[in-house]
């Protein structure tokens, strides 16, 4: 080492190193790394992520992050497919592959389908496996490479990379970072490895009519993660995908190019006009089955539960029905039996938060003709409350129950199957940003969530972002396991709602510090919201699902 060479101050864990200006993050967290359970892949330097290729420059602070962090998770998963890409290319030959495209994510696990003169096959996908490895063993460096706008674009038509070249048009940064690997060039949307040699855990299979890489899971990030994916979900995100790609509207490129043109009311229009005809061809599927009685509605945070609700009741009047809206949240134990977590708090998502004996109660009666006082949750004292609120079901009448345990049979163990008709619910979102960069739909839901917990509930984007692990470990828990039981799935994602939301989501991000743990979250959703061009919400009728979120809707929600 060079006697002038400048010597910096390094704080892990409380302890603190001495090193030399210009050294790789790699080289200080080698020396660390027996200390954590999983492989280091970033680090964090006062509030803002480092890949470990970056060279140190001044004193500071680090925090390791590993698999086991989302940030760290998701720089895997894309490395992963980016070595994916590249063995592809070299097997299939690159004169071959028209398109790779990451359709989504589905249980620890990427689907993508390809485009070219190929049979894909299982022999075709053992190559690339084998290749795969191959990349692995020789420790290849993922190489990021700064590169002007223009000089991308020009790049990415050459690639025949149509796809991204389409997303930069509408950049207003001059610059982007654009990676490569063995001569393999592509842009990805957030941070990456530093070499091939930490991609330890993947594989390769077909699915349906595409392929699978599935990866390890964050919870446990040194074994290939389960893949047990709920048929009907998959069938919806794939058939929806399929539709939008049709329509021509298969990424936030296209996207923005409807926007740019002055099109974008004919696709808000249509696009509720779509959703319109979904829920009335499913309020006259359930009023052809007369032995229904009880219409559940399950799904996770933000899918829109409540507006899609009344809207169904809506189509169900149209069909000659009398729908009576009902929310378990009515059900709810008084606060005093409201079971807690094991960090002590309220566990308001579980199962055992609902007087399950009472509602089961209630509704059998209901479907023996009888007259039922039902109850009211008044949430400031924590307790039910009956207003002389009665209810007696006649020949027309159905009951629509929306909350989160109402796929669960253990919810209604007492009502005959028959008389159920269930309705799984969620955001499945289906534009990506471009071919090789897929959104997952719990951003989507996230972006939802933080505009509408700022409108109606007080809470700032750092509270909601802070909360949203917990809300997710829920959903986990509580609504996913149920899905496949659903009669029907219904996606509640529109294609233009990003560029929506954007102007309402964007102010809420910058106010969240750099010193909070939220911030790394809070810039990764700024970057996402940047790729999309804004829209207003003057054309969006009163009635759609995204004034549950924007406000402004004919619904009390």
């Amino acid at each position: 080492m060079p006697e002038n060479k400048k010597i910096y101050k390094v704080t892990i864990d409380g302890n603190m190193y001495a090193c030399p200006a210009g050294t790789p993050y790699a080289d200080i967290v080698n020396d660390v790394q027996s200390d954590y359970e999983h492989d280091i892949l970033l680090v964090n330097r006062g509030g803002k992520l480092r890949e470990l290729h970056r060279t140190l420059n001044r004193d500071c602070t680090l925090s390791m992050i590993t698999a086991a962090d989302k940030p760290g998770y998701q720089s895997y998963k894309r490395s992963a497919l980016f070595l994916l890409l590249k063995a592809f290319h070299d097997v299939a030959g690159r004169e071959n592959v028209e398109r790779v495209i990451v359709e989504f994510s589905v249980s620890n696990a990427l689907f993508l389908r390809v485009q070219g003169p190929f049979a894909l096959d299982e022999a075709l996908l053992r190559k690339v496996e084998d290749r795969m490895w191959e990349l692995v063993r020789a420790k290849l460096p993922i190489v990021k490479r700064p590169m002007s706008t223009d000089d991308a674009i020009d790049l990415f038509h050459q690639e025949n990379m149509e796809d991204k070249a389409r997303l930069f048009q509408f950049r207003v940064d001059s610059h982007v970072n654009i990676y490569q690997l063995a001569g393999f060039t592509d842009y990805f949307y957030g941070y990456m490895l530093p070499d091939t040699s930490y991609l330890k855990i993947f594989a390769l299979e077909l699915y349906e009519d595409g392929f699978i890489l599935r990866l390890p899971s964050q919870n446990a990030p040194e074994s290939l993660g389960d893949f047990k994916p709920s048929r009907k979900v998959f069938q919806t995100l794939h058939d929806d995908t399929s539709y939008h790609r049709e329509l021509g509207v298969g990424n936030v490129g296209e996207l923005n190019s409807i926007i740019a043109q002055g099109d974008s009311s004919d696709l808000i229009l249509s696009q509720e006009a779509v959703m319109e005809k979904k829920i009335g061809n499913l309020a006259e599927q359930i009023a052809k089955r007369r032995d229904v009685r009880f219409v559940m509605i399950a799904g996770p945070s933000s899918s829109g539960k409540t507006t899609f609700s009344h809207r169904l009741c809506t189509q169900l009047r149209a069909c000659g029905m009398t729908p009576h809206p009902i929310a378990t949240d009515n059900y709810f134990v008084n606060r005093d039996q409201t079971p807690r977590d094991e960090n002590g708090q309220y566990d308001f998502e579980g199962l055992g938060a609902m007087d399950v004996e009472q509602l089961n109660h209630d509704m059998t009666r209901l479907l023996q003709g009888e007259t039922v006082e039902m109850p009211r949750y008044n949430f400031k004292k924590g307790m039910r409350e009956y207003n002389g609120d009665y209810l007696t079901l006649g020949p027309k009448d159905i009951l629509v129950i929306e909350g989160i345990h109402c796929l669960n049979d253990a919810l209604s163990y007492s009502l005959p199957r028959e008389s159920k008709f269930k309705i799984y619910i969620s955001c499945l979102t289906t534009l990506n940003i471009d071919d090789h960069n897929y959104i997952p739909t719990t951003d989507a839901r996230l972006i939802r969530r933080i505009e509408r917990d700022a409108r109606t509930r007080g809470h700032n984007a750092e509270a909601t972002i802070r909360m949203w692990p917990s809300v997710r470990r829920g959903e986990e828990k509580n609504i996913f396991p149920f899905q496949d039981s659903a009669d029907v799935i219904f996606n509640s994602a529109l294609l233009y709602e990003t560029s929506l939301l954007r102007p309402y989501i964007e102010p809420l991000l910058f106010k969240i510090s750099r010193d909070s743990p939220e911030y790394i979250e809070a810039k990764r959703l700024l970057k996402l919201l940047h790729y999309f061009l804004p829209l207003p919400d003057d054309v969006v009728p009163k009635s759609s699902i995204i004034r549950e979120f924007i406000g402004g809707g004919c619904y009390q929600v």
